[in-house]
């Protein structure tokens, strides 16, 4: 069984566990996993998801590197927000935060944002944060715009009808309700490829549906209005796509949009019969394309050293030290 399979059910272990502080005050738990001046590689999550949805590659990667993970406002551990608290502009703010409370200055890392973790680097393209440390990205499953247009998940044709259905499913406020039978083969359906093994199911299905809806209906709001075709454009570092042929939440056809309008794009990987939860469905794939990038793009041993302690970043995105238990 691969590194990144065993012990699947058990979270990583992280070496450092601290609070960034986001611009409007919002508080952000972080997760850093590895060693101190090793590779840096900052993985964002995507919608209805939390830190756990990279357990597969954080184990794999801790080995070598130093892995950063962290909850989006309003998922896993870090709390909601004010009901004007959730906007790409938010997402932007928070990666900043994290990437200021975990990386020394002028550090590089490698970025990788899966779904909404994909439009977070977007949305923070032209931002000095990311400008300083990203030395790549990877966009897993992900697009700029449009999405409730371009989603597969409703099962009627191109237009309106489909489109308005898109959109109040993602703003929807119904709570989700116990993992069972029935929300696996949905969810499935929706997220998933056919193909998928039922443990990886299982995985994504607990974590979407530990979700609080008081943060998943916000945030469905800002994707079904989506547009980040801008950022995109400004997004001027290399940068590598994967999506998964079965995809119905980000079809194919957003990845080839993306790969098509990135300044410095590394090509588009597609992962035949794989659906949008990509890093659980090929963790494989995923984490042979950041171990890529990162000897690629990475001096080696790392540019950088990281504080090593909890932060607490103020409201200006400058970071505190700060112990946090």
């Amino acid at each position: 069984m691969s590194r990144l399979l065993k012990g699947a059910a058990t979270p990583p272990v992280p070496a450092h566990e601290l609070i960034a502080r986001s611009a409007d005050g919002a508080r952000l738990h972080v997760e850093v996993h590895g060693r101190d001046g090793a590779p840096a590689v900052v993985l964002a999550h995507g919608w209805t998801c939390s830190t756990r949805f990279w357990d597969a590659q954080v184990r794999d990667l801790a080995v070598d590197h130093r892995v950063v993970v962290y909850d989006q406002r309003g998922h896993g551990r870090s709390p909601a927000v004010g009901r004007e608290g959730y906007s790409t502009d938010a997402l932007a703010d928070d990666l900043e935060a994290v990437l200021a409370a975990t990386l020394a200055p002028g550090e590089k890392a490698v970025l990788a944002g899966h779904s909404m973790g994909g439009m977070t680097l977007m949305a923070a393209a032209r931002r000095a944060g990311l400008r300083e440390h990203a030395a790549a990205v990877l966009l897993c499953s992900t697009g700029s715009s449009r999405l409730a247009a371009e989603s597969l998940v409703v099962p009627f044709g191109a237009g309106a009808v489909r489109t308005g259905m898109t959109r109040a499913i993602l703003r929807s406020k119904a709570p989700l309700g116990p993992v069972t039978p029935i929300s696996r083969r949905i969810l499935k359906y929706a997220t998933m490829g056919a193909g998928s093994a039922p443990d990886r199911v299982d995985t994504c299905a607990r974590i979407v549906h530990a979700c609080p809806r008081g943060a998943r209906a916000p945030w469905g709001r800002v994707l079904a209005e989506l547009d980040l075709d801008a950022g995109v454009r400004e997004l001027r570092v290399p940068a590598a796509v994967i999506a998964g042929t079965e995809d119905r939440m980000t079809p194919p056809a957003c990845a080839r949009a993306l790969a098509a309008a990135l300044p410095d794009c590394l090509g588009l990987t597609e992962l035949t019969g794989m659906g949008h939860m990509t890093p659980v469905e090929a963790p494989e794939a995923v984490t042979a394309k950041l171990r890529e990038l990162v000897t690629a793009y990475l001096p080696a041993g790392g540019a950088g050293t990281s504080t090593g302690t909890g932060t607490d970043a103020d409201t200006d995105g400058t970071a505190e030290k700060e112990e946090v238990a």
